[in-house]
């Protein structure tokens, strides 16, 4: 799986809290999809870059993630 550096801004994308993220905080990821790319950020830590994933990687890594 190939991942790099997203350059789209935050206002570009409709970023998406997991399900599974805890009204208090703790460990969120939010994921946008834009132009065939899946981006992932941590939404605690805006300020780092976000990753950008292509559909296919992304289609192969949850299951992997799922059975973890």
């Amino acid at each position: 799986m190939n991942a790099e550096p997203t350059s789209r801004t935050d206002e570009e994308l409709a970023w998406v809290k997991s399900s599974y993220s805890g009204a208090e905080g703790g460990d969120c990821v939010e994921v946008a999809v834009c132009s065939g790319l899946i981006h992932v950020r941590d939404s605690k830590d805006r300020t780092r870059l976000a990753l950008s994933v292509s559909s296919q990687g992304w289609a192969a890594f949850i299951p992997f993630a799922a059975r973890n």
